[in-house]
Order: C-alpha cells, then sequence, then structure tokens
C-alpha cells in the first residue's frame, strides 16, 4: 500500500506544480462539481484536498460534489477527511436546492461516458448533458445578472466524441473540425447530447455572457476510473488481474492517444480559470496514436513485470451486435490551441502512464480507491 500512497502522491505533487496558478485562482472562493463522484472528480478532489493542506482556512478552496450516487458513495470519498470538502446527493436535472451555498466556479461532469452503461441509459445520459447543463447555465446566468463579479467561471466537460469518425486529413483533429457523427447510431444519445451541451455553453456565454468554456477529452485514463466502467484500459486490467488471457473485442486495428489523468486535470483546471467563454479546448496527448492491440500488448508487459503475469492477448467478438457501430477507427487531437492560450503541457508518456493505472488497479481489486 505504500507504492500505491506514493504513486498518488507523486501524481498530486505533479497537479500543484502545473496547476498551481490556477488553484490559486481558486483560493478562498467555492467550487461546485456535479458528477464529482466519478472519475474525473477523484484528482480533481484530492488535487483540491493536496492544495487546501499548505494553506490558511481563508486562503483554502471549498468544494462540493453534487452527485446522485447512483452506483453508491464510492470508499474515497466516503473515507475522505477534508472539512472544506463536502458531497451533496442531488439529480441534477432537479432544480437546484435553495439551501445550498452559492458557487463562483462549477465544473458540470455529471454524465455517464461508458459506451457499455450509457448504451444501456440513453434517456438519462441526454438528460445529464442537457438537461442538467441547462440547470447550471441558467444559475449562473442569474449570478451574473445580480452581480457581474459573482461568478468567475464555468466548465462543460464535452468530449472527443463529438468528433465522430474523422477522415484520415483531419487527424490529429483540431477543434475546428465539425464533426463526422450519427444522430442516429448506437452512441448518438452521448454524442449528440455532448454537441447540443456545447451550443448551450457558446449560447449562454453570447448571449448572457456566462463565462463557460468546453473540453473535450482525448481518451482520459488512470487512478479512479472503476474497473467494470467498460472502457479498454479497464477491461484490459480487469482480466490482467484475474490471470485470464487479455480480450479485445475489435481486431485491434483502431489507435487512439491516451491522456492519463493527472495531465487531464491539470488541463482542466487551466480551462477552468483561464479558457475563453464559449470556447473549446481539446484536451490529451499528441502522441504516440496506438493501436488496441499494442495498448494491450503493453498491459501484458507491464502486468508481467508488476505482478508476474503470464496470459495472452486473444481476438473474441463482443456478443454486443452494436458494440463497434459508430466506433472511430483514430482518435488524436491537435493540442496547439490548449499549448499556446492556456499553457498545457502534458508530459506522463503511455508507457509510464498505463504502469501507474496498473500499480492503482493492482492495490484495488475492485476498482475503487483505498
Amino acid at each position: 500500500m505504500q507504492q500505491l500512497e506514493e504513486l498518488i502522491e507523486r501524481d498530486l505533487d505533479y497537479i500543484v506544480r502545473k496547476a498551481g496558478e490556477e488553484l490559486e485562482r481558486l483560493s478562498g472562493s467555492h467550487v461546485w462539481f456535479t458528477g464529482g463522484a466519478g472519475f474525473l472528480g477523484y484528482y480533481f478532489t484530492l488535487a483540491v484536498r493536496h492544495w487546501n493542506r499548505t494553506r490558511s482556512a481563508d486562503a483554502r478552496i471549498r468544494l462540493t460534489i453534487l452527485d446522485n450516487f447512483i452506483r453508491g458513495v464510492p470508499k474515497w470519498l466516503s473515507e475522505l477527511d477534508a472539512p472544506e470538502i463536502r458531497t451533496y446527493r442531488h439529480d441534477v436535472t432537479a432544480p437546484i436546492p435553495e439551501d445550498l451555498a452559492d458557487a463562483e466556479w462549477i465544473v458540470h461532469g455529471a454524465s455517464i461516458a461508458s459506451p457499455t452503461y450509457y448504451r444501456k441509459h440513453p434517456l438519462e445520459t441526454i438528460d445529464a448533458n442537457v438537461n442538467g447543463l441547462r440547470r447550471m447555465l441558467d444559475y449562473a446566468a442569474a449570478r451574473r445578472l445580480a452581480n457581474s463579479e459573482a461568478f468567475r467561471g464555468m466548465l462543460f466537460f464535452s468530449t472527443s466524441e463529438i468528433y465522430g469518425d474523422p477522415p484520415a486529413a483531419d487527424i490529429p483533429t483540431p477543434e475546428t473540425f465539425r464533426g463526422f457523427v450519427s444522430c442516429t447510431g448506437p452512441r448518438a444519445c452521448y454524442d449528440e447530447s455532448k454537441r447540443l451541451g456545447e451550443t448551450l455553453c457558446v449560447t449562454f456565454a453570447q448571449q448572457f455572457g456566462v463565462p463557460v468554456a468546453i473540453a473535450r477529452p482525448f481518451n482520459n485514463y488512470g487512478p479512479g476510473l472503476k474497473i467494470t466502467d467498460g472502457r479498454v484500459l479497464p477491461d484490459f486490467a480487469r482480466d490482467a488481474l484475474a490471470g485470464r488471457d487479455i480480450v479485445m473485442r475489435s481486431d485491434g486495428s483502431p489507435t487512439r492517444t491516451f491522456c492519463y489523468v493527472a495531465d487531464a486535470i491539470v488541463g482542466y483546471l487551466k480551462i477552468l480559470t483561464r479558457g475563453r467563454p464559449g470556447e473549446p479546448y481539446n484536451i490529451g496527448i499528441e502522441k504516440p496514436e496506438i493501436s488496441m492491440r499494442q495498448l494491450a500488448e503493453l498491459v501484458v508487459r507491464q502486468a508481467r513485470d508488476l505482478w508476474g503475469y503470464s496470459g495472452k492477448v486473444v481476438h473474441v467478438p463482443s456478443p454486443e451486435s452494436a458494440y463497434l457501430t459508430d466506433n472511430p477507427n483514430r482518435r488524436c487531437p491537435v493540442i496547439a490551441k490548449a499549448r499556446t492560450e492556456l499553457g498545457y503541457d502534458p508530459e506522463i508518456d503511455v508507457t509510464d502512464g498505463v504502469r501507474r493505472a496498473l500499480t492503482w488497479y493492482y492495490y484495488n481489486r475492485e476498482g475503487e480507491a483505498a
């Protein structure tokens, strides 16, 4: 367990070092994080706690996590010892509770992001990305109308899925690419509701001056991503931890770049505090772009080194007929905009990141934080 604690401490030190200026902007203010009990909320919350430990009481960031806890309260959150960080059981599609202390900043992360689960819950996915977002934007607009200084910034977690399956000429993909997306396919509930969410953000920025900026994450992974999530790396880790062969559901040829969560959180803090209203920013890494088979083989090598894994990679088609429908063949971002405007500079390569992720899974066999 000491190895796990050292890993997390190193990641949190990295976030504070890379986003210290942005955390300083949040100091002394109140942040709402909708869906904050999920993957990205994990390191965001721990980073806030890490920052607060060295700050005076009046300079600490107050964080309220709003979540319906439909999958229960995660262990890491129930055991969190930090008076400035609170939880509030709330469905974002419902009216905002009147007894909730006002926020200067909002991170809207409430959504179902795993293809396995959003295909099972399409309407709930649409509601969180559209109706829940609208609630937060209406709140922010009202705060700005009452006092232009009362509300300082908002971040909407969109997705790289809004690009669909771009043609080769548009990969790596910049924010200016408009997307090649099906509005009726099995992924449409997620892709199209995120696209509409972006439209809402742009409209509120233009019509009401709401300082809301947009993040488009590219394949984030690492500590906090549940091993039962249904995305590719947790699935590979689950097989390896069980001592069985790693099962690929595709033929292994689709390619992605993978962005470790510590780098991703740095990017999101920068967008929240410095992003231009109504503007989208790709958050990911530009290289290496690797195939699913290469990722699986990397997991095999790292698991062998970490705990003596002896399995191999096998191809077994998914029993779900729609599993690969509209699945992009390639996904790789251009991050020049975030680099230039925000100073975003990810450093953690996929080999190191996968090793860190597997270490976290090894010490958390159910995919929960310790």
